[in-house]
């Protein structure tokens, strides 16, 4: 029992990596858009693949409960990725600052620009979106919801 125990941990150690992998992805493009005030077909694509793929690896398989439940996912950004995307003190916090504007900014600079508590706000409030709607439903009210992002009545009303 105690192999399974420890297999099962791992397996659960490696799907909350892949869940931390895509939130870093969806916070630097978070950043990137407040920073920037734009949002890009390609940054729309990367924030709804990343809500896609955490909706998917976050379920367990017995289709009824979660890795990461509704309440926890702040605890999770603040202590695990937020440092990996944010920029601030530290050697892993190089994502965001050389991603947005072409690494224009320093780290210090870009985490003196961000309005922090707005990128969680949004962040939580795209991951609530995994809990309410199906994988059918969910590519739709993303785009709904990007669309109320900086630059997102201009991303909606592109031509194609």
């Amino acid at each position: 029992m105690a192999i399974v125990d420890e297999l099962e941990g791992m397996s659960k150690q490696a799907i909350l990596r892949n869940i931390q992998a895509y939130l870093n992805i969806l916070l630097i493009h978070l950043i990137k858009n407040q920073v920037e005030q734009r949002l890009t077909g390609s940054w729309a694509n990367s924030i709804r693949n990343s809500i896609r793929e955490i909706k998917k690896l976050n379920i367990k398989d017995n289709k009824i409960s979660y890795y990461i439940n509704l309440g926890e996912w702040q605890n999770l950004i603040e202590e695990e990725v937020i440092e990996d995307a944010m920029p601030a003190a530290g050697y892993a916090n190089a994502d965001a600052s050389e991603e947005v504007m072409n690494g224009k900014f320093t780290r210090s600079q870009l985490s003196a620009m961000l309005d922090k508590s707005q990128i969680l706000t949004t962040a939580n409030s795209l991951l609530a979106l995994t809990y309410t709607y199906s994988a059918k439903e969910l590519p739709t009210i993303m785009d709904d919801y990007l669309s109320q992002l900086a630059g997102g009545e201009d991303w909606v009303n592109r031509e194609k």
